[in-house]
């Protein structure tokens, strides 16, 4: 599964026993994937479009906790691949009314709320709840290749109240305004993993958290393993170099000429093939800087090149 499907299927299982926490929910849940309707003859209705059934069993289990009937229906989208939908249709009995209101969707006059009011997401709890019916029902998360979370909003503002309720929880999120929506949205790993955790998703969050490091280490280890290795390469052509300079000169009947610190650094590059300059400078009598050694090689190189 996806990370997205991963956090939605335990948060789908979670359960919370205050209503505040469930109203928040909810009030997230229907700015997400809720319309509001008001048909002939005055009667008003919300319809919740949500891809998941789980999710759809979720957002009709919290209308249910709070006494509203509701409907589930399924259809077939018509476009984007013509995928499955599940359909919640919230009718307008008193009861049904009575939710919307208090979770802060409509107000008194029925007319639909742009942002629920301070008293639905006053409380950490709350705007977690929040925070995770938006995700339920507008968000995706991808990690931890290429983090991302993003949670979709109707309006700029939308997605900038959604950022200062994360925000207030000590989770930054941006805000973007798109073409045709407009999203609060992280590229960071570490401030996806935490507001994974803040809205439910503890499980999906550690292991996160776990995958990430993982691939910290083992790209780590990739950059060491190959700067080694370029080294070695590195090392290997200079030796060579030197080793061919000191044949010419040993050709051309110069190496008898050279100072003693030349000769000595031929010799050992002579007899040690393989080995690098800072063990080479090690072996020398006195022993030298690698620096100093790395200088006497090069002159060697010189002298063959003359």
């Amino acid at each position: 599964m996806t990370l997205s499907e991963d956090a939605r299927a335990e948060l789908v299982r979670s359960t919370y026993r205050r209503s505040c926490c469930r109203l928040a929910e909810l009030s997230g849940l229907a700015r997400g994937a809720g319309t509001f309707h008001l048909r002939a003859g005055g009667e008003v209705g919300m319809h919740l479009d949500l891809a998941e059934p789980a999710v759809a069993r979720r957002a009709f289990s919290l209308l249910k906790s709070f006494g509203a009937a509701a409907e589930l229906r399924t259809y077939e989208r018509q476009a984007f691949g013509r995928e499955g939908r599940v359909q919640l249709h919230v009718g307008d009995s008193p009861r049904a009314i009575q939710t919307l209101e208090e979770a802060g969707i409509v107000d008194a006059g029925l007319a639909p709320l742009p942002f629920p009011p301070a008293r639905i997401t006053r409380t950490s709890c709350c705007r977690a709840g929040y925070l995770r019916g938006a995700f339920l029902s507008a968000g995706s998360a991808t990690g931890p290749r290429n983090p991302h979370l993003e949670l979709r909003a109707t309006s700029a503002a939308a997605a900038e109240h959604l950022s200062a309720l994360a925000r207030a929880d000590e989770v930054p999120l941006g805000a973007l305004d798109r073409e045709r929506y407009a999203i609060a949205y992280t590229n960071s790993i570490e401030t996806l993993t935490d507001f994974l955790a803040l809205i439910g998703a503890t499980e999906t969050a550690l292991l996160l958290r776990e995958a990430s490091v993982v691939a910290a280490a083992r790209a780590d280890a990739n950059r060491r393993a190959n700067a080694d290795h370029a080294n070695l390469v590195r090392t290997s052509v200079a030796a060579h170099a030197q080793l061919e300079a000191i044949r010419r000169l040993r050709l051309t009947g110069r190496l008898p000429e050279l100072t003693e610190e030349l000769a000595q650094a031929a010799r050992l590059r002579t007899e040690h093939p393989f080995s690098s300059l800072s063990e080479l400078a090690a072996l020398s009598d006195p022993p030298v800087t690698r620096v100093a050694l790395h200088r006497r090689l090069g002159k060697l190189r010189q002298l063959a090149e003359g």
